[in-house]
C-alpha cells in the first residue's frame, strides 16, 4: 500500500508544481489584457479565454496536490480539535462515502461532455475566440481523476495509520501550516 502511496503523492506533487508556473502566466496575462483595456480602449475575446483557460488548468489540474498538502475547502472546527486516530477515521470514511464516488460521477458525465465536444471540435461561440474548447472540458475529466487518485492516497494513508503502519497522523501538519516551499 505505501508504494502505491508514494506513486500516487509523487505524481501529484509533481502534476501541482507542474501546473503552479500556470499562476505566473495568468497574471501576466490579465496584465496585458488590463493594459490593453485601459489604455488602449482594446481587448482580445482570446485573451480572456486564454484566462478562463489557464484558471481552469490551475483549479482542476491542482485539485489533487491541493488534496496532497491539506489544502483544500473543508470544515475544520470539528477535525482540528481531534486526535490523529479521529482523523483518519474522518479521512477514510469520509473519502470512501462521499470524495471518491463523487469524483467517479463527474469523471463518467464530464467523459461524454468532454467527447461530444471533441467529436464536432468544438470552438468558442464568439468572434475572435480560442478553438479548441474540448481541451476545457477533457480538463475536467482530468482534474477529477487527478483528485480521485488522491483520495485513494488518502484513504490509503488513513488504513496504514489505523493499523499501525504508519505515522502519517502523527506529523500531519494542520491546514494553515506552510510547509510548501
Amino acid at each position: 500500500m505505501q508504494k502505491v502511496v508514494d506513486l500516487i503523492d509523487g505524481f501529484n506533487e509533481r502534476l501541482g508544481r507542474a501546473v503552479s508556473y500556470f499562476n505566473h502566466l495568468l497574471v501576466w496575462l490579465i496584465c496585458i489584457d488590463v493594459l490593453m483595456r485601459y489604455f488602449f480602449s482594446a481587448s482580445q475575446i482570446w485573451i480572456m479565454e486564454l484566462e478562463i483557460y489557464f484558471y481552469a488548468f490551475i483549479f482542476l489540474l491542482g485539485s489533487g496536490f491541493a488534496l496532497r498538502h491539506d489544502r483544500h475547502v473543508r470544515v475544520d472546527v470539528f477535525y482540528s480539535k481531534m486526535s490523529p486516530r479521529g482523523k483518519a477515521w474522518v479521512d477514510l470514511i469520509g473519502g470512501a462515502i462521499f470524495l471518491l464516488p463523487w469524483t467517479i460521477v463527474v469523471m463518467l458525465v464530464s467523459w461524454d461532455y468532454a467527447i461530444v465536444s471533441f467529436g464536432i471540435n468544438e470552438g468558442s461561440s464568439q468572434p475572435g475566440g480560442l478553438p479548441a474548447i474540448w481541451i476545457l472540458k477533457f480538463c475536467i475529466f482530468f482534474g477529477f481523476f487527478f483528485l480521485f487518485l488522491q483520495g485513494i492516497s488518502s484513504i490509503l494513508k488513513a488504513i496504514l495509520f489505523l493499523t499501525n503502519k504508519s505515522e502519517f497522523y502523527l506529523n500531519k501538519p494542520g491546514p494553515l501550516a506552510t510547509d510548501i516551499h
